[in-house]
């Protein structure tokens, strides 16, 4: 992954009141994890696609998998 400048990844990230996230070292962690679950994401999408599962199923099932998920505090 290219290096961004940390004005342009806190774009990417905001807090519940819509600010960016400013810290270098926070912003570091969200891209890193970014880049880890698209990685897993892919390849747990191409090797459904490879075991036969319809690909815009495999998506619906993604896609609820992420809704689903809740954060510290249960929202």
């Amino acid at each position: 992954m290219a290096e961004k400048p940390a004005e342009a990844l806190a774009r990417r990230w905001l807090q519940p009141d819509g600010a960016p996230v400013s810290c270098r070292e926070k912003l570091k962690v969200l891209e890193e994890n970014w880049a880890e679950a698209e990685t897993v994401l892919r390849e747990a999408f191409e090797d459904a696609a490879l075991m036969g599962v319809d690909p815009e199923e495999m998506r619906r099932m993604l896609a609820e998998l992420v809704a689903g998920l809740r954060g510290p505090s249960g929202r």
